[in-house]
This record gives C-alpha cells, sequence and structure tokens, in this order.
C-alpha cells in the first residue's frame, strides 16, 4: 500500500475555502477479516462553489453523498481522496466504505496476542492517516468536532477522545447499517472540542486498566485511566505512572496558566507502536515496552517519565493550539521536548533530567544538525513528503535546546507571560511563529527577530574552541573563545550565533580530583571574544567550554585540557562536566580528529566512573558504533575482543562495580553486545545456566534473550535451541527476540532468510520487521571487513538492496519502508560509498523521503570510511 502525498499549497487552498464543524464517524470494529466498516458524515461550509476533495485510503467506497446527492464512487474516487463536485455555501458529505485493518503502525493496527489469542486494535494517525480510517480533511488547520460511534465485540474495551461511555446493546445500531449484531454492543461517545484530526484515536479490545483521578486547577475533576493487554496487567505499574501524572499536571498548569483542556486522560500502553508515544486529545499511547516485563535500566525509567511529561505538555502545545502547517511542527515537539525535560528535573525525582538531556537528546540534536539533510528549525515543508522525515533530531532536540536558550534570553517569567498569552489568544484554533514571537516580545521587551532568524529559521550548527594563553610556569594568563561555522557542502554556511555559556576551570588536587576553582559565564557574540578570568583561574590545568551546557554548539577544548581530563576523567564529581568532556572526545571522533580506538582505550580505563545511567548508555551506544564502524577493520577484532574482557572484568565487580547496581546490568548488556570469543560465549552460556555466577546480577526475562542474542550472534546456537529457550516465553515480546536472535546468526542461510523475509513477507507486522532488521544488521559483516555471502535466490545483499530499495517506496508504507531503506543498508566501504552515489544519480526523481535517506545513508557511510582512515594513522 503506497503511500499518498498532500502539497502544502493544496491544503492553504481548502483551508481558504472551507470550515468545516463536525464529524460523526461510525466504525464496525469486530477485529476480524481484512478490513472494517467506516461510515462518516462530514458537515462543512464553503466559500467556493466550484469543489474540493476530501482525503481516504480505503479498500473500497460503497456510497459517496454530498448534499442527498448519490455521487458514483467510480467517477468520484481517486488515489487517496475522493473529488467533492458542485459544493453549497452548507455541505452534509457521507461517506461509506471499507477500510483496511493494517499491520505497520498506521492507521488501524490491529495485534492478536499469542498468549490469549485476544485482538487488540489501536489508532495512530499522526501525519496524515487518520484518512485510513475514516474520510477527512486531513490537514491540521481544518479543526472540528468529531464525534465517534464504535461496535464492537461485547466484552472489549473501547476509548477514545472523550470519556467512555457505557456500552448499549449493538441491535438497534447494528440495524441501522444492515449488519448482525450479535456479539457486539456499542459506544456512542461525546462530541469532542475542535481538534484536529491526527489528534483523534479510537483504541479498542480486551484490554486491563486502572483509574484514579485529579483535581485540577479549575477544582474539576480530571477522571484517569492506565491501560495494557491483559497479558501485561500483572507488569503495569499504574500507581507510579498515576504519581508521575498529577505532578506534570500541577506544574503544566501553573507556569501555563490555563487549566488542563479535555474532560479526561487516558494512557494507553500498546503492541507493536512505531514510536515512543502519540499524543491523541485526552487518549495518550504509549510503547508498550514501557510496561517494564523485567528490570529496567534507571534510564529507560528516565525515558519512560520524560516520555510521559512530554506528552502531557502537548495537551497545550499541540492539541489546544496547533500548528497551522507542518513547518511549524517545533511548536509542538521542541515545546513539548523542553517542558518535558524541565518538569522531570522540578517536580518529579529525575533532578539530574538536564544531565540527560545534554548526553541522549543533544547528541541526536549534533549528529541530525550535521548531516546532509540538516534543516532549520522551523523548516520548509511543502507536502507530506517532506514533513513525514523531519520528526527528527532538529525538531525535537535542537528546538529544545534552543527553547531553553530563549528562556534564558528573555527571562523565565516573561517567557511564561508571553506563553499563557499566546493559550488564550489561540485556544482550540492554530498558529505560526510570529503567534508566539509577539507575546513573548511583549513580555520582556525584546524584539526576537534578528533572534529567531538566527536560531530558528538557519540550519546548522557553530564549532566553539577555548585558545588558553599559558606563561612559563604553566600559569593560566588569558582565555580566548573563537566560534566559526560547520559547514556542509551543499548547505548554506551556518552565521555565527550569539551564545551564552558557562566557561568552567579546573585544577587536579593530590588525591586525583579535579576541583573547581572559578565558572564564568559570558557571551559569545561574533568570531571571538576574550574572557575575563575569574580569581584563582590562573591555577587551572583544565578549562572546560560550556560547562554546565547552557548553549547549543561543538565544543572543542584546547589540547592540554583534553589530555589532562581524558586521563583523569575519573577526577570529576559532577556527571554533567564529566559526560560534555566525552562528548567533545566523540565529536572529535565522528569529524576525524581524533582515531576511535582514543575513544575505546578511554572508556577503556574510565567506564567505572561514569556513573549517570543514561550518560552510561550513550557511552556504551558510542562504543558500539566504534567498534563497528569507526575503528580500522586491521583493529577490530583484537579492540572488541579487549574491550570485550574490561566489559566481563567490570560486570564481576572490578574497579569497585556495585553488584545489583544499574551499572553492573549496562556493563554486562555491553558484554553481550561484544563477545566474540570462545572464552566470551562460555562466559555467557555460564551466566544463562548458572545466575550466581556474576553477584548481584538477576538474568530475568529479557536479559537471558539478550544472552540468546549474543550466543547466536557469536555462532554458539543455532536455530533448534533458540526455539527450544523460546517455549520459555512464547508471548509477543518473546517471538520478535527469538526472530532477532534467529536473523543475528552468521550465516548465509540466516541472513538470507532474513533479508528475504523483510523484503517479501508482507504478513510481518511493523514490530517484527524491525526486531528481524536489528538481528540480520548484527555481524553482516566480520570484523576483518568481508561481508556474509548471500544464498540462492540472492545474489548479493548490497546490489539486491540498492536494486530493491526504490520498490519499497512505491509499494510499502512509510514506516515500513524507512525502517527497510535503514536497516538494510550495507556495512560502510568504498563498494557501498560508490554504489549509494551512483544510486542518487542515477535516481533525482525519487521520492524526497528516500532521497533524503540515501544521502544520510552516503554521510554515515562516508564519516566511518574517514574515522577509518584517520585510524589507520593512529
Amino acid at each position: 500500500m503506497p503511500q499518498h502525498n498532500l502539497t502544502r499549497a493544496e491544503a492553504q487552498d481548502r483551508a481558504g475555502a472551507l470550515d468545516v464543524h463536525s464529524y460523526d464517524v461510525t466504525l464496525v470494529l469486530d477485529g476480524t477479516g481484512s478490513g472494517f466498516r467506516s461510515v462518516t458524515t462530514v458537515a462543512f461550509s464553503s466559500v467556493s462553489r466550484s469543489g474540493t476533495f476530501i482525503d481516504a485510503i480505503s479498500e473500497r467506497i460503497d456510497r459517496l453523498i454530498l448534499n442527498g446527492e448519490e455521487l458514483e464512487p467510480e467517477r468520484f474516487v481517486e488515489d487517496g481522496r475522493m473529488a467533492l463536485p458542485h459544493l453549497a455555501e452548507k455541505n452534509v458529505l457521507t461517506v461509506d466504505g471499507r477500510f483496511s485493518y493494517m499491520n505497520t503502525g498506521e492507521g488501524m493496527h490491529r495485534f492478536v496476542d499469542p498468549v490469549d489469542g485476544e485482538t487488540y486494535l489501536y489508532t495512530q494517525f499522526e501525519v496524515p492517516d487518520a484518512r485510513r480510517v475514516f474520510a477527512v480533511f486531513e490537514q491540521p488547520d481544518l479543526k472540528a468536532s468529531f464525534t465517534f460511534t464504535v461496535l464492537a465485540p461485547s466484552h472489549w474495551t473501547v476509548v477514545s477522545n472523550s470519556p467512555t461511555p457505557q456500552p448499549d446493546a449493538a441491535a438497534q445500531a447494528a440495524a441501522g447499517l444492515g449488519i448482525d449484531g450479535t456479539g457486539l454492543s456499542v459506544w456512542q461517545f461525546a462530541p469532542t472540542p475542535r481538534i484536529s484530526s491526527y489528534i483523534t484515536a479510537i483504541i479498542a479490545g480486551p484490554y486491563s486498566s486502572v483509574h484514579s483521578s485529579l483535581t485540577s486547577a479549575d477544582g474539576s475533576e480530571v477522571p484517569l485511566g492506565v491501560f495494557c493487554r491483559a497479558s501485561l496487567a500483572d507488569h503495569l505499574d499504574a500507581d507510579d505512572l498515576f504519581e508521575l501524572t498529577r505532578a506534570g499536571f500541577a506544574f503544566f498548569e501553573r507556569l501555563f496558566g490555563v487549566p488542563y483542556p479535555f474532560e479526561k486522560y487516558d494512557q494507553l500502553f500498546v503492541p507493536e507502536f512505531n514510536a515512543g508515544a502519540m499524543e491523541n486529545a485526552g487518549a495518550v499511547t504509549f510503547l508498550e515496552n514501557y510496561v517494564f516485563r523485567s528490570r529496567p535500566t534507571r534510564a529507560m525509567v528516565e525515558r519512560r517519565a520524560v516520555t510521559i511529561l512530554h506528552e502531557l505538555a502537548h495537551m497545550w502545545f499541540g492539541n489546544l493550539v496547533t500548528m497551522r502547517w507542518w513547518n511549524d511542527l517545533w511548536l509542538n515537539e521542541s515545546f513539548a521536548e523542553y517542558m518535558s525535560t524541565l518538569a522531570a528535573a522540578e517536580a518529579t525525582e529525575f533532578t539530574d533530567a538536564w544531565t540527560t538531556f545534554a548526553t541522549l537528546e543533544k547528541s541526536w540534536a549534533y549528529r541530525q544538525d550535521q548531516l546532509p539533510s540538516t534543516h532549520p528549525i522551523v523548516a520548509e515543508i511543502s507536502d507530506l513528503e517532506d514533513v513525514e522525515v523531519n520528526f527528527d533530531g532538529i525538531t525535537y532536540a535542537k528546538g529544545a535546546a534552543v527553547l531553553g536558550a530563549l528562556v534564558a534570553y528573555v527571562g523565565r517569567e516573561e517567557f511564561f507571560t508571553g506563553v499563557q498569552e499566546y493559550f488564550s489568544a489561540h485556544a482550540w484554533s492554530n498558529s505560526v511563529l510570529d503567534d508566539l514571537l509577539r507575546p513573548l516580545e511583549k513580555a520582556s521587551g525584546r524584539d526576537l527577530r534578528a533572534w529567531s532568524r538566527l536560531w530558528l529559521e538557519e540550519s546548522g550548527v557553530n564549532v566553539i574552541r577555548a585558545l588558553p594563553s599559558r606563561d612559563d610556569a604553566g600559569a593560566l594568563t588569558a582565555l580566548t573563545l573563537t566560534q566559526e561555522p560547520h559547514i556542509i557542502p551543499g548547505q548554506p554556511v551556518p552565521s555565527l550565533r550569539p551564545h551564552r555559556l558557562g566557561v568552567g576551570f579546573y585544577r587536579l588536587d593530590e588525591d586525583g580530583r579535579f576541583a573547581r576553582l572559578a565558572t564564568v559565564h559570558t557571551d559569545l557574540d561574533g568570531d571571538s571574544v576574550d574572557v575575563e578570568l575569574p580569581d584563582g583561574a590562573s591555577a587551572a590545568e583544565v578549562v572546560v567550554t560550556n560547562d554546565g551546557d547552557l548553549t547549543y554548539a561543538k565544543v572543542r577544548l584546547d589540547e592540554e585540557s583534553l589530555a589532562l581530563a581524558s586521563e583523569h576523567l575519573n577526577g570529576f564529581d559532577d556527571s554533567l562536566t564529566q559526560l560534555i568532556v566525552l562528548s567533545s572526545v566523540w565529536d572529535a571522533v565522528r569529524d576525524g580528529e581524533l582515531p576511535a580506538a582514543h575513544y575505546v582505550e578511554l572508556l577503556h580505563r574510565h567506564l567505572p566512573a561514569i556513573t549517570h545511567s543514561s550518560g552510561l548508555l550513550v557511552q556504551l551506544r558510542q562504543l558500539a558504533t566504534a567498534l563497528d564502524a569507526y575503528v580500522p577493520h586491521a583493529r577490530r577484532s583484537d579492540l572488541r575482543a579487549r574491550m570485550a574482557d574490561r566489559l566481563w572484568e567490570l560486570t564481576g565487580g572490578a574497579d569497585g562495580i556495585p553488584a545489583g547496581s544499574d551499572q553492573q546490568l549496562q556493563l554486562f548488556q555491553a558484554f553481550c553486545r561484544q563477545a566474540s570469543t570462545d572464552a566470551h560465549m562460555d562466559a555467557l552460556e555460564s551466566v544463562l545456566v548458572d545466575a550466581g555466577t556474576v553477584p548481584g546480577l538477576v538474568v530475568d526475562t529479557d536479559l537471558a534473550w539478550t544472552i540468546v542474542t549474543a550466543l547466536a550472534a557469536g555462532g554458539r546456537w543455532t536455530d533448534v535451541r533458540i526455539a527450544q529457550h523460546l517455549r520459555t516465553d512464547d508471548t509477543a515480546a518473546g517471538q520478535r527476540a527469538a526472530a532477532t536472535a534467529r536473523a543475528s546468526r552468521p550465516s548465509s542461510s540466516a541472513k538470507t532468510q532474513a533479508f528475504l523475509g523483510l523484503v517479501d513477507d508482507r504478513s510481518l507486522p511493523n514490530a517484527m520487521i524491525g526486531a528481524i532488521a536489528q538481528g540480520y544488521a548484527r555481524g553482516l559483516e566480520h570484523d576483518d571487513g568481508t561481508l556474509v555471502a548471500a544464498n540462492a535466490p540472492l545474489t548479493d545483499f548490497s546490489r539486491e538492496y540498492f536494486d530493491r530499495v526504490t520498490g519499497w517506496w512505491e509499494s510499502r508504507t512509510l514506516e515500513i519502508a524507512q525502517t527497510l531503506t535503514l536497516s538494510l543498508f550495507p556495512p560502510a566501504s568504498e563498494r557501498t560509498a560508490k554504489a549509494t552515489e551512483a544510486w542518487i544519480e542515477s535516481h533525482p526523481k525519487a521520492p524526497k523521503g528516500l532521497l533524503r535517506l540515501m544521502r544520510e545513508n552516503l554521510d554515515t557511510t562516508l564519516r566511518a570510511l574517514r574515522a577509518q582512515a584517520v585510524g589507520l594513522e593512529d
């Protein structure tokens, strides 16, 4: 099922002509067959009599009635839309048809639980997939009130944006539809406020739920609910979720000055979800991995908390006030990302959330901002093809970082005064950038146009360097900060932006600890600034630029500071400073300024000192990238084995790693990822057989699968043994884990079977595709640079990829096409680079999203090759 486009020009024309009043949508959802009945009646006004179109992606349209006139579907139903001729001033349209259940996480997703055979449904509509469930004017600025009526099996629960009503017997409703209502009930939801179609939702199935309530700022009682599949109900920690939700409500209502705008707040953890969550008004859906059936890392628990707060912030930013078109997506996502971190830091136990933001979210932003596809935070979005690949590190993380700088620039009190006026002026409507800047300018007295141009409307990132001067005795006598644009060929050169940043001055004491002698805050506006040295700074041996992470920029420490800080990384008492140093080192590795082996050796020495959970997570991910892509092939096997030996040592308690700690768990997970020798495989088997092998390490369900996958990737376990282990956990998660393990095996048959399944088997749901793709990529390239050979009927994995990739974008949905394009891309090599360049040159008219991803793939490949070349010189 291909994608269907909508241009901004079409949307503007339609918004200028129409005023949509209401939708009445009836859905018959029994979960069987290929699809479901959908009957939509939409009332709208038009200033044009010449006609318009409405969006729908359906199996078929049976009836099309406009203002009482039957229109022949075969004449007016087009590809993804229906033409509506001869409009009146006031119009009523009814569309009756069959729409498809999906297994891609888009539209109406259907999942069957292997544990109990029950069917679960949920919708996912952002960006343009409400049209896969009902006929709709699919654009954010045509808001309307939505009334949903759902016929579904009587033992199900049905949730939507409005409070869930008591179900009634379906006989009368079924008779009106001309269907048999046996075994069905009907849920008649009240009309919603005026909202955009992409935040409407239907979730249906035998979901288990827990309920509570809270008192909103206006004194009203807001019902709360948390939901998950029945087979996961024992793992649902509802009390923790309610506590976090209440903290978020109080925090946001106080700062926004607007009570929660909807009638209730349900949070539903749903299967096979593509993203972390979706901010459906009053009915937020979450990735069900956030229901922890095994011990999570502290980083994962924090990630869930920030995600919950992110979606709650959307009830104001995005749902109450919505961007007019997708170029202002940042008005939704950047704000939600900033507010969720602020709330986590100030209203929850995660008081170091800004450290997580600095090391996790901002690393995402920096990677994205250095790709050839970099774009302004306020991006130019000409059609849906542009926006569908724009939910990225710039829109989320860079935008949030820049908002933090804006708060500092205008003042926190002034910022939220402006935000409150913004909500008051645009509630239940749509907005653009200027609608936010005006009240912020009014509240702060500052002209924000130049600031907006530099930070929001230009792409790219600056590089800030510290240039210290010292006398013959080594005393610091002067410090200059410089900035320069990071230049990407083919992209505009970024302007030099104004930065407010901290500079930390440190000296190593006799105990090997860094003492912070002083911190100074300075403004860098232009190509350089001389920093006035504070008292005591002359004794500093290490200068840390952007200490405190106040600005958004690539940072380079001076050579002496970098050497000493790297040698004594365990000497920093502050995790944020330690991680800023590590971020600077990693960025230099990515830019080919330092060999990747330098970073690997740094972690080899100092992993015990990295105790911040999300910070450790990021370093271990980067370690995997270094060993898989950046270290030269000639050194890769030995360095990987040496690093795995170190991880195993640390897991066992070396260098003071506490038994049972979060740090131990993450280090063991990393050992599983890097295990490569027979001795490593023996160690893994011993842990799986006897959990007491490693004191404090609990081998629960998910950790056992991590071990099994490592044993499969190491060639130790066969499909038969994987199948035997699956009998201990024959759940949806277990089946996906087994698929990952099978695809991880380093054999031609395993990789060929995985590739063919991914590209040919349309019955595979999105989550299973992701699981198999993860295993396929693991071990496809041997450490010596050779690839696993393909079996017949395939010729060569690389050649097959480039021959097939265009077809995925013609025949698969966006989510699946993206997954295949990114996950099956060949490992970095000169051959891969040349093949990608040739493909791009020969496919100038390929879909824009595909071209963007292929250019990003090429950039990632070339970056890896440059890193490998630097490693050979080391």
